[in-house]
């Protein structure tokens, strides 16, 4: 399928690895030209490489996005994006007591308020433009909450109300917001979570992924091409009729109906 957005521009944040790479690689498949971010200059130039070597188009953003200075940075090398794909590495696991006020206000300049700063900045040129696609990346854990994820939980869930607040007032000009919610993709994060098992319960990593992906319905971590190529298809002018909607990729985990 032709997915209608060749020669579109996009910026993904936090993108030199894990699911904002996949994203980034996807739509460098489909013909779109993209920015790519992270803060660490080695990781970023191997992405951008393997993006290359595929026939994409790349530019590389070397930047913090929790910072004015780095959301400025990315808003410059790339003023006027068709696609802004939201994402930023999540807080770590815990409990309630672990969680200061400094811990909170850490996921909130995280996980929920460079999301919105940007999506403030881009949304009136594509709606100026009448195309523009936003994705959020957020975390299964926004309609499933679990006590341990509770600062990713609720600064992400933040994002997702205010993401719902926008969708009425720029769906006449053909600009959406989605959000992808993610549980159990087999990137770095589900590493750090694995190492984090092992250190607690005396396992082998063979022994804690096999843990991790029993987890999942499908018995199986997601790969990280299913997950972009997702992420390409809500960016496509065929998801035009589609906003502001939570969509999992779970391997059939979720329980709910809604």
């Amino acid at each position: 399928m032709d997915l209608g957005i060749k020669g579109r521009k996009a910026i993904l944040c936090a993108s030199s690895k894990g699911l904002g790479k996949a994203c980034a690689q996807s739509l460098a498949r489909e013909g779109v030209a993209v920015w790519i971010n992270g803060r660490n200059e080695g990781p970023l130039a191997e992405a951008a490489a393997e993006i290359r070597a595929a026939g994409g188009t790349v530019t590389t953003v070397k930047a913090d996005i929790n910072t004015d200075a780095g959301r400025n940075a990315l808003l410059a090398a790339c003023p006027e994006p068709d696609i802004l794909v939201n994402n930023n590495e999540g807080p770590p696991p815990g409990k309630l007591a672990d969680w200061d006020h400094d811990a909170w206000i850490g996921a909130l300049e995280a996980n929920m308020l460079p999301a919105i700063l940007l999506i403030r900045a881009v949304l009136p040129g594509m709606q100026a433009r009448k195309f523009g696609r936003v994705v959020n990346i957020t975390s299964a854990m926004v309609k499933a909450p679990r006590s341990h994820m509770g600062l990713s939980t609720a600064a992400r869930a933040g994002l997702t109300a205010f993401c719902k607040s926008q969708v009425s007032v720029v769906a006449p000009d053909n600009v959406t917001i989605n959000n992808l919610l993610p549980e159990r993709i087999d990137t770095g994060r589900q590493q750090f979570m694995a190492e984090r098992m092992m250190k607690a319960d005396g396992i082998t990593r063979e022994e804690a992924r096999k843990r991790i992906a029993s987890t999942i319905a499908a018995k199986r971590m997601g790969l990280p091409e299913e997950f972009g190529d997702a992420c390409a298809y809500v960016c496509s002018a065929q998801a035009g009729f589609m906003s502001g909607q939570n969509l999992q990729l779970d391997g059939g985990s979720y329980e709910g109906l809604i």
